[in-house]
C-alpha cells in the first residue's frame, strides 16, 4: 500500500466515525502525519487494526490513534503477553508475544484508561479480548491484564502472562 492510499483510508475512516473524535478536524491530524507516523499507521492497518483517532491529550499536545477494529486485530492474536512469558513456556509456545510485536509495529499496548476511552466510542471486543498494558507490580507476580466488552459492560480481567488464546490479541496506541 502506498502513502496516498493509506491517507485516503485514514481520512475516510476519520470522516465516517466522527463519534470517536468529536471536535477534532482532519486538517489538524493530517499536519502531523509525517513519514514515521504513516509507517506505524501502515503497520497497524496491515495487521488488521483499522487505526483511527479516539482523542486528544492537551497536556502532551498529541492526538491519539488507536486500533478501532471491531474485534482484536486479526493478525495480532494468539500471543502471550511479553517475551518473558513466551520464554517461560515449556510446551505449546505461541508464535510470539504482544509486547514484542507492539514494539516492532511502533505502538504501545493500550492501557486500561485508553481501552475505556476506546470503548466509550463504540462496541469493541464483543467476541475477542485484548491484552492491556499491565502495571509492573502485577507483571512481576506473573500476571497480565486484558479487557473485553460483554453484557454491554467493559471488563478488565487478569490472566497468567504466559497464557494465549486464539481470540486474544492487543490494540495499539500511537500519539501524533
Amino acid at each position: 500500500m502506498k502513502k496516498d492510499e493509506l491517507l485516503v483510508i485514514l481520512k475516510n475512516r476519520f470522516e465516517n466515525n466522527t463519534i470517536r473524535h468529536e471536535n477534532i478536524k482532519w486538517v489538524d491530524i493530517e499536519k502531523r502525519l509525517n513519514e514515521k507516523n504513516l509507517s506505524v499507521l501502515l503497520k497497524m492497518e496491515e495487521t488488521g487494526g483499522e487505526p483511527d483517532v479516539i482523542g486528544y491529550n492537551s497536556e502532551k499536545d498529541v492526538y491519539i490513534y488507536c486500533d478501532c477494529s471491531k474485534e482484536s486485530p486479526v493478525n495480532r492474536r494468539s500471543l502471550c503477553y511479553d517475551f518473558l512469558a513466551l520464554e517461560s513456556r515449556k510446551a505449546n509456545k505461541p508464535s510470539g508475544d504482544a509486547q514484542t510485536l507492539a514494539n516492532q509495529i511502533g505502538v504501545k499496548i493500550t492501557n486500561v484508561d485508553e481501552y475505556n476511552l476506546l470503548q466509550s466510542t463504540g462496541d469493541y471486543d464483543l467476541k475477542t479480548s485484548s491484552w492491556l498494558d499491565t502495571p509492573n507490580k502485577i507483571r512481576s507476580l506473573g500476571g497480565a491484564l486484558f479487557g473485553d466488552k460483554r453484557y454491554d459492560t467493559v471488563f478488565t480481567y487478569h490472566n497468567g502472562a504466559e497464557s494465549y488464546y486464539s481470540a486474544r490479541g492487543f490494540r495499539g496506541i500511537l500519539e501524533v
